[in-house]
């Protein structure tokens, strides 16, 4: 097995505690068949000082700053409203140059929720895309106009850096780059040790306050069931519509209102997942996924793909072969 891959999550006064508490509950639940971990997560506060949380506690962690040097991923936790960074948009600079060396260096870097202000505080969002829980995102393009917010969304990845909105994205978040990292089986399996959901869409819509529909009598899951079932099949939006019962227009509506996409959109995102899951764990051929992802034929896979992950099918094969042959 590989060196574990080190992980520092930091910590400010009024941390979130459940954000804390997430990277390290997903990342050591991802092992491989001899239950070996792959991920090694660490704590650290400025100093290696005691930090409040917002739950009304202290912790002590076991590190200062120092870890940022070397971590390969360094990830932030949200803080509680009312922070001085939500407040005045600045951290301590002893922070924001370590945050910066690491990102100068390299390293991933991550945030969770309200973890996203510390980031661009630090200067390392302008101009790129991101986002943060939806209740503050008003709070954060006044303080940060510099950065592109989608407060629409769960998480967003723009190289090298990954943010997302508030508590259970985090929990995504971390998911998906353990899928990035060493595949769909190593995540699905994790996301069962700690029983949730495997997988959520990073452009999925945050639980935003909306008003309620008038018509709740009905939903799509019916149809997003029965689609994932037959995702080898050809299908289109009347077919959908058919199985939930509704007419294509209520059914695109509220297939919108329940996931935050459009039916065609949801669709495939589902194959892509299902040809990704393939390619990881199976050795057919390429027009086969397509066949049985729902892609149809070899190129419309490969145009999907490569629009949406930038890269090949037989390229993507290729890199998580070889990570498992180094495990």
């Amino acid at each position: 097995m590989p060196q574990q891959h080190q992980v520092a999550v930091l910590a400010l006064d009024d941390v979130v505690a459940f954000d804390l508490g997430t990277p390290a509950q997903v990342f050591h639940a991802a092992t491989d068949s001899e239950n070996r971990r792959f991920y090694r997560v660490q704590t650290c506060t400025l100093g290696g000082r005691p930090v409040r949380t917002a739950a009304g506690f202290t912790i002590t962690p076991e590190h200062g700053l120092e870890i940022l040097t070397a971590a390969d991923t360094v990830l932030v936790a949200g803080v509680n409203y009312g922070a001085d960074v939500m407040t005045s948009g600045a951290i301590d600079q002893e922070i924001a140059d370590a945050i910066r060396s690491a990102h100068a260096r390299g390293a991933r870097i991550m945030s969770i929720c309200t973890g996203a202000f510390v980031l661009a505080a630090a200067g390392l969002l302008d101009g790129l895309r991101a986002t943060t829980h939806w209740a503050h995102a008003e709070t954060f393009r006044n303080l940060f106009p510099a950065v592109d917010l989608d407060s629409d969304v769960l998480f967003v990845h723009d190289e090298p850096i990954f943010t997302s909105a508030g508590v259970a994205a985090g929990i995504d978040l971390c998911l998906q780059v353990v899928r990035d990292d060493y595949g769909s089986e190593v995540a699905n399996l994790a996301a069962r040790r700690c029983v949730v959901p495997p997988w959520r869409a990073g452009g999925q819509a945050q639980y935003t306050v909306r008003p309620v529909p008038k018509e709740i009598d009905s939903s799509t899951s019916s149809a997003r069931t029965w689609a994932l079932e037959h995702l080898h099949e050809s299908l289109d939006l009347p077919l959908l519509a058919a199985q939930a019962r509704m007419s294509t227009r209520t059914f695109t509506r509220r297939f919108r209102d329940e996931t935050g996409m459009s039916p065609s959109k949801w669709l495939t995102q589902q194959r892509l997942d299902r040809a990704r899951h393939l390619l990881e764990t199976t050795g057919l051929a390429i027009d086969r996924v397509a066949e049985q992802s729902g892609f149809g034929t070899g190129a419309s896979l490969r145009l999907q793909m490569s629009a949406a992950l930038g890269v090949a099918p037989s390229a993507y094969r290729e890199t998580f072969r070889g990570r498992a042959s180094a495990n």
